[in-house]
């Protein structure tokens, strides 16, 4: 049990099966629109740091980087001087790659002179989730003309790390788009839970 979630045996998106913390994830995260700034930004580092490893290792590192990277808040982590000297290359809790510690930090600071960023995020997907009705794990797509956007719009400002493939998953995560299947328990619930002018697109 976590957190009161108890798995069940549902039909849920193939990946989620890959354990309980990725079905916990999927059932109660994934996929939810999500408009609060610093649950933003947790969402954007965890999947920079994901890029080259399993998401299931982001997951069980989760808690020690809210730890460590003071609960994902930007501005504490925008005043971070030196990744060298903060001790997170050495602690074996914490996805160790420098380049993407330092562009976390970049990214905080960044994040922090945004005026509004749930507005400039959200604004890809015109200020509304996408509900799309995929049938199976292959239609989905890794990239959308969405996602390009955003990677190139976050680019332009300096960010690190969040190439369209990172922030089509980003989209997913914090619910620009629904990606669960048709199939799944989770994607009615979730078109529900999304704006009342959602726009549907067969899979």
């Amino acid at each position: 049990m976590i957190g009161g979630w108890t798995l069940e045996s549902r039909l849920r998106c193939g990946w989620a099966n890959s354990g309980v913390l990725c079905a916990h994830y999927h059932d109660t995260e994934w996929g939810v629109p999500t408009r609060e700034p610093k649950a933003l930004f947790e969402r954007l580092t965890l999947e920079s740091m994901q890029a080259g490893l399993s998401w299931l290792t982001v997951l069980n590192k989760r808690e020690t980087m809210r730890h460590a990277f003071f609960d994902f808040d930007p501005k504490s982590l925008a005043e971070v001087v030196d990744v060298e000297g903060s001790g997170w290359l050495e602690d074996r809790g914490l996805i160790r790659h420098r380049g993407k510690l330092n562009a976390m930090v970049i990214n905080a600071r960044l994040f922090n002179e945004i005026m509004e960023p749930a507005q400039f995020l959200w604004s890809f997907v015109e200020h509304t989730s996408i509900q799309n009705n995929w049938r199976k794990g292959p239609e989905v797509p890794v990239t959308t003309e969405h996602s390009i956007e955003m990677a190139k719009a976050l680019k332009k400002i300096g960010f690190k790390f969040l190439g369209p493939t990172t922030c089509y998953a980003f989209m997913q995560s914090a619910g620009m788009v629904n990606d669960h299947l048709v199939s799944c328990f989770r994607h009615a619930e979730v078109n529900f839970a999304s704006n009342p002018g959602s726009v549907g697109r067969e899979g």
